[in-house]
């Protein structure tokens, strides 16, 4: 009888968990009643704002994408660095990273309506999604209920961020320790399709590619010539901006995925995506397919990236400031 009890117990206790996890998850619409014009507040700043500059979006993505790399999508990026610790803005892979006061900006309205509801990990996701829709690129689904880490360390952005210089290898296992597949890094890197790059990040394919003063092999000899007379004149140049998919920078498109082909990615890490025959034959079809195709694909993936490693339930916090965890 005893034993009957405890069983009824047991499985009791093991509902309520798996109810409470279950409460836990992200969900569509999670503001609805607590803050029920949480998502109009971000949409209506992004559009109202994006058309000015335009370059936001790209910077948002990139800064979404750099979020979740680190202890998942929690916002970490967005903490400063403290007198004992240097935070994940100061880490070489965000140095370059833009949009912060736009987020601020976000966070003052939703905090001035619905104060300690929603969380700068949801905002980022939402801001990121609405910038890229409102400049004419694809739309996706973004569950929300995330809440803000309270941890934020350098070290381990320049450990789990894929850098521009990563081969083939390094991006699998980056993505990989995410539950991200091969399908998901060649669709991901897609969002290259716009947005701009400092010379600093990919010079060494131009000027000094293996340490003895060469180019890189695997980028296009007219398409290096043309950076090196024009864009990036020396190997020290740290502050010229290099148009990511040239002639189309500004369009959510495929012609990132032509340029590939064309051994004109500009960052190593793009050139590595044509060295493996899984993600080479993912890019074909893509470039065979309708453009919806290639939207509806981003969408899968960013949905499965805004959900890696995310902080719900009573885990982390609701930050009243984006920058510094509560006090």
């Amino acid at each position: 009888m005893g034993s009957v009890r405890f069983s009824g117990i047991l499985l009791a206790s093991c509902f309520l968990a798996i109810l409470g996890l279950s409460e836990a998850q992200l969900q569509l619409g999670f503001y609805a009643k607590n803050c029920p014009k949480a998502e109009k507040i971000v949409e209506d700043f992004v559009d109202e704002h994006i058309h000015n500059a335009p370059s936001v979006a790209a910077a948002l993505i990139r800064m979404h994408f750099h979020d979740c790399f680190v202890r998942g999508c929690d916002a970490s990026v967005l903490l400063n660095s403290t007198s004992s610790n240097q935070a994940e803005k100061v880490a070489p892979p965000n140095l370059t990273l833009r949009g912060f006061n736009f987020i601020d900006r976000i966070k003052t309205l939703l905090e001035a309506e619905c104060p300690g509801v929603v969380s700068c990990a949801d905002v980022i996701a939402l801001a990121a999604r609405d910038s890229i829709v409102a400049t004419g690129g694809p739309f996706w689904k973004v569950p929300t209920g995330r809440r803000d880490g309270v941890i934020s360390r350098s070290a381990e952005a320049l450990a789990n961020i894929p850098a521009p210089t990563s081969n083939f290898t390094t991006l699998q296992t980056r993505f990989g320790n995410l539950g991200l597949d091969l399908k998901d890094l060649v669709l991901l890197s897609g969002a290259h399709t716009i947005g701009i790059s400092h010379c600093s990040s990919f010079s060494n394919r131009l000027y000094n590619f293996t340490g003895v003063g060469d180019q890189d092999p695997a980028l296009d000899k007219q398409y290096a010539a043309n950076l090196k007379a024009n864009k990036c004149k020396s190997s020290s140049d740290n502050t010229t901006i290099v148009e990511m998919d040239p002639g189309s920078h500004r369009t959510f498109d495929l012609s990132y995925y032509t340029l590939l082909l064309k051994r004109r990615g500009l960052f190593q890490s793009d050139a590595a995506l044509t060295t493996s025959s899984t993600t080479l034959n993912y890019i074909n079809q893509l470039l065979k397919g309708p453009l919806q195709n290639f939207y509806d694909e981003f969408a899968k993936s960013m949905e499965k990236m805004g959900r890696v490693n995310v902080k719900t339930g009573s885990a982390g916090e609701i930050r009243k400031q984006c920058a510094v965890v509560n006090s």
